[in-house]
């Protein structure tokens, strides 16, 4: 097995965290999204002003939320519980974008009251938070029409998605606007998750100066992001460096058209935290069957569902045997439905009890854990500086029964 990508952490200290903190477990490795956050912010150093909002969908604990607040960032945020998180966390206001898609106008209303910065994606509730509201400040979503992202489900940008504002609807925008007399400070899109090809996102990009260009008084543009971070060695990935030397051309360039200096925003999540992450499981059987050999561990789709849902494919290790025979061994879970999270994977050789460590946990892994079958979703773990900080106690029993209420209807 090559041990390029071989972990971000010791493995006799997570072996011993596992063990202090029980399985599974998650762990993220603070350094590595302090270097993923410098490399995009060091891509972009020629921009006059640059804001990076960290999409906290992606891993939405404080503790990371606060980190990367202290390293610079700001936060994107789509619901309102996510932005009285980044509340809790210390994070400012005025440093908080809220780009929901499909809520109610009381939903928008309630985060516009806190303070942050509000992005509008349909026209009915451009029109209606227009009219009641004209003096806050708005962001608009636009929908390009350009097809990028790695899965159907993380493509956002194509004609069928039921996200932003269709590029072909911006007279209906700019007629809103004009009635309502309400502000537009900002111009946003994001095109879907795992952007390969560069110069569709900057076509995309065209697509956004153009409509920029109908705004006099805009602040920023919001390019989203959707950058592919790498699975396994050789995994191909979005060039950050290139197209952050495209892209600031091309962004100074329009600024001097437009006449103002404006911010460049990018609001990454899983290029921030996914290769931080690792998911610590234990085998609870090793099970041989006609064709198969299934490693069976502590977990499933209730906690890490990417592989099932996305079809992800996360590189899995073998903590506890590292220099074992590798065998063929589909990972699965103990859910009572079809819970797999690998195919015949070439793992060094399990045995029961042995701690397998999945790669790339760090994005929409804890944040899409549920408590199917009622069981406790994991803890959480910060790796910073050679130390380990709990940052999520396990579950228990009583969170199970804590807004449950026994009625007897007999």
């Amino acid at each position: 097995m090559s041990n390029k990508r071989t972990l971000i952490m010791k493995r006799n200290d997570l072996l011993k965290v596992s063990e202090q903190y029980g399985s599974p477990l998650y762990v993220y490795d603070a350094d590595k999204i302090e270097f993923q956050y410098n490399r995009l912010k060091n891509a972009f150093r020629k921009v006059g002003r640059l804001k990076i909002n960290y999409a906290v969908k992606a891993l939405s604990n404080i503790s990371i939320i606060k980190f990367l607040y202290d390293l610079g960032a700001g936060m994107d945020t789509v619901s309102l519980q996510e932005v009285r998180l980044c509340r809790e966390a210390g994070v400012p206001a005025d440093q908080i974008i809220y780009t929901p898609n499909g809520v109610s106008m009381e939903e928008l209303e309630g985060a516009a009251a806190l303070g942050v910065q509000i992005n509008i994606d349909n026209l009915s509730i451009l029109e209606q938070f227009g009219t009641k509201h004209p003096k806050i400040p708005v962001c608009i979503r636009i929908n390009p029409h350009v097809m990028a992202g790695g899965n159907t489900n993380i493509s956002v940008g194509h004609i069928d998605s039921k996200f932003g504002i269709s590029i072909h609807q911006l007279p209906h925008i700019k007629r809103i606007v004009e009635n309502t007399g309400m502000n537009i400070n900002g111009i946003h899109m994001h095109t879907g998750s795992d952007i390969l090809d560069i110069e569709v996102f900057l076509y995309a990009s065209e697509i956004l100066f153009e409509t920029a260009r109908s705004f006099p008084n805009l602040e920023f543009i919001d390019f989203g992001s959707g950058f592919k971070v790498p699975y396994k060695d050789g995994d191909i990935e979005t060039n950050i460096e290139e197209m952050g030397e495209k892209l600031t051309q091309r962004f100074n360039e329009f600024c001097q058209e437009y006449g103002k200096e404006l911010t460049l925003a990018f609001e990454p999540g899983k290029f921030l935290v996914s290769e931080a992450g690792l998911f610590l499981a234990k085998v609870n059987v090793v099970k041989q069957t006609t064709s198969t050999v299934f490693a069976q561990i502590d977990s499933g789709f209730n906690h890490f569902i990417r592989p099932m849902f996305y079809g992800s494919n996360h590189e899995i290790e073998n903590l506890s045997n590292p220099d074992g025979r590798p065998r063929f061994y589909s990972v699965v879970g103990y859910i009572c439905e079809t819970d797999t999270f690998a195919n015949n994977r070439r793992i060094s050789e399990i045995n029961e009890g042995d701690i397998l460590a999945f790669h790339n946990a760090g994005a929409y892994c804890f944040s899409m854990a549920s408590n199917y079958n009622s069981r406790y979703r994991p803890a959480e773990v910060l790796h910073y500086k050679g130390d380990f900080h709990l940052i999520r106690e396990r579950e228990t029993f009583d969170h199970l029964m804590a807004t449950q209420k026994l009625v007897s209807i007999h």
